[in-house]
Parts: C-alpha cells; structure tokens; sequence
C-alpha cells in the first residue's frame, strides 16, 4: 500500500503552486524521486518538474512573476526556478540524439512517454499532475515500487551505455530499497562494468558517497565486488575488507551511531594512511574528507584506551570512526562535547613566569596531565599548574 500523494507536505509549497501558475498545469509535471519517496511515506526536500515548454518559455513566464531562474543545465534543458521553499529543476521534456555513456546530446521533445523513456529506472519515470496529482506511469514503476524493485526501463544495456553511471545507481537504489537483484541488470552491470572507468572521479565518489551513506549498504557492496564491479571504481576492498564494514556498520546500530560515508568508505581501505591519501586523489574528495580519511586510516590500538583523549587530539567525528573501526566501544564520545582546557597563557604569566618558550611549556604540561585525568574542573586544573610551577 501507499502513502497519499496528497499528503506530502511538499505538494502544499506556495511557491510549486506560483511556478505551477506560472507555466501552466497542462504544461508541466512534478517527476521522479519526489514521486517516488512520497508514496513510499519517506520525506521529500528536492522536487524536479518535467516541461513541455521550452527554456527559454520557462524562463520569461517565470520572470514575468518574479520568480528568478538559474540557468543550471541549459544545454540539456534545465532551468533551476528559486522558490521560498527551495530550488526547483524544471527540465524540458526530453529524447537522446547521441550518447557516449558520460554526457548525451539531447533534443527537445513534447511527449511525456518519449521523455519516461529515457529515464533509468521504472520507479525513477513516474509523472504527477500538480493539480490532480493523477500519476502517469509509462513502464510499471508503480508496480516495482510496490515490489521493491529495481528495474531499468527498457534494455538494462542500452540504458548502461546511455550513462555508465547508472551501474553504480542501480546498486544504490537496490541497497536502499533491499530488493532482489534483476538477473538481467546484474548481468548488464557486470558486462559494462569496464565502462566506469570512463567517468568523471567526482560522479564516481558522489555516487560512492551516497550509496555507502544507506542505512545497510554492505550486502550490495559484498555483491558488487562478486559481479566485478567495485574493482572498477574502489579495487582496494577486498573480502575481509568487505567483512569490517559489516561489522562496523553492525556496531553503528548497536551504539546508536549514525552512518557515515568516509567511515565506511575506511572500512573498505587498508589502514594505511598513503593508501587512503591516493584514493581520496584518484576519487577527488574535497579537502575535508580527504584530512578524514587519512586521519582514520592512521587508527591504531592504543585509540581504544581513552577515546575521549583521542577525540581531544583529533575530532569527535574521527575518534569515533577509529572506535569503531577497532571494535571498540564509541558511547563514552556520543553526545560529549569536547572540553577546552580551563587555562590561559596569561594566567601562568600573573605567576611570574617571563612569557616565551617556559609559558607554552607549562601550559602543555598542565594540559597533558588534564587530558590524562580526564580532564577535572578548573580547580584541579590549578593544582596542576601549582604542581608543575614546583617542579
């Protein structure tokens, strides 16, 4: 059974209702994920609009209303509309001219079956009128739905090579919806699955970040390297590398920790910080999650002692990750705020002491043995400076 397409607080938004208005009922249709999520009762934030109109058509009746657009796809028909409640993509309906599995050249179409057609998915090519919010399904989405299935429209094949991405997409949505593989997909996947190696590194590891970010990802991963398609996009991960995310993402549950991509993304990687440094290269992570990865791939033993020193020293996010990632107990570090140490330079200055090299030196002395403690109030924290001022 599902959810009332009617109940989904997306479809009150004020400003769907002047965008719809805008461009005309009979010209437009909510589309896709939005779609989707809502009849499976999931929250929705980003919804997508399908057009008959043409760009350039969206953009001047938007702006005739006041509604300011972004031209964020205009090659492939995409106008983003900037409502109080959030972007929206309005697309002009779509047919591919050519493709070469990494971009397509598109021409612009006025059939909503026509535009389904080149879609990835059955559940992904479901159409909602914004006024009834009757929903057209051109491919049997709403029976895949209902069954949890992932199935690509049409030839599984022919939709690979129209975008090599979506071998790594339709894991995604297997992994999230925990149904059983399509033979004929599977069989697909693992013949182009020579082909990601074609792809941009940032679609690679924003597709990676999305699908290790699910709540069970790792019967999917352990299939996908079974099938020979995670060698392509991560050939570091290997069986027992496969068995630690289990475990790891077992020990999430157990200790209430909420998933996290570059965890899991370590647990797949031998703790080895160059090789962690190389991969986040090849996939081009930012800065931040680059510094993360490296910072958890350098766990060792010793991190188990006192968590909390180690949180201390590094963050609350990596200490946790190497907690985790060893077995260890994460609870002392969840909902724990960092402390900072309850003493200034100047402080020790007020002492006596010359400021310079003896002022740090002290400082970090005190702070050592706070840390040691497991970091006492400020009145312990004085007897510490009295004790190192002695020495």
């Amino acid at each position: 059974m599902f959810a009332e397409l009617s109940d989904a607080a997306w479809t009150k938004r004020e400003g769907l209702r002047a965008l719809t208005n805008a461009l005309g009922a009979e010209n437009i249709r909510w589309v896709g994920g939005a779609i989707r999520d809502s009849l499976l009762g999931t929250d929705v934030n980003d919804v997508d609009c399908a057009t008959k109109l043409s760009p350039d058509v969206v953009i001047d009746r938007c702006k005739d209303v006041g509604i300011r657009t972004v031209p964020t796809g205009i090659e492939h028909g995409t106008v983003t509309a900037i409502l109080p409640d959030g972007p929206v993509e309005v697309t002009t309906l779509r047919r591919d001219v050519s493709t070469d599995g990494r971009r397509a050249t598109v021409a612009f179409a006025q059939d909503w079956p026509e535009d389904a057609a080149r879609r990835d998915f059955t559940i992904n090519a479901l159409y909602a009128h914004p006024d009834t919010l009757e929903i057209s399904d051109y491919f049997g989405g709403l029976e895949d739905l209902e069954a949890r299935t992932v199935r690509f429209i049409g030839d599984a094949r022919q939709r690979i090579r129209e975008d090599h991405l979506r071998i790594l997409r339709y894991f995604r949505f297997q992994a999230r919806f925990g149904a059983e593989l399509d033979d004929e997909a599977e069989a697909a996947c693992a013949e182009l699955a020579s082909t990601l190696k074609g792809l941009s590194r940032e679609r690679i590891a924003a597709e990676l970040t999305a699908f290790l970010s699910l709540p069970k990802p790792h019967p999917t991963v352990a299939r996908m390297r079974k099938l020979g398609v995670l060698q392509e996009v991560l050939p570091e991960a290997c069986p027992q590398h496969i068995e630690l995310l289990c475990a790891v993402i077992k020990a999430e549950q157990a200790q209430a920790v909420a998933p996290a991509a570059m965890r899991r993304m370590a647990a797949l990687l031998p703790p080895i910080s160059d090789v962690a440094n190389a991969v986040a290269s090849r996939l081009r992570l930012s800065r931040a999650q680059r510094a993360h990865l490296v910072a958890v791939a350098d766990r060792k033993p010793d991190d188990l002692v006192d968590p909390r020193a180690l949180a201390y020293r590094e963050s609350i996010d990596i200490a946790i990750d190497r907690v985790l990632l060893q077995a260890g107990d994460a609870s002392p570090l969840i909902d724990w705020d960092v402390p900072q140490l309850p003493l200034k330079g100047g402080e020790i200055v007020e002492r006596g002491i010359t400021a310079g090299p003896r002022v740090a030196a002290t400082l970090r002395a005190v702070e050592t043995a706070w840390v040691a403690e497991g970091f006492p109030p400020r009145e312990r924290v004085l007897e510490l400076l009295d004790r190192e001022l002695a020495r």
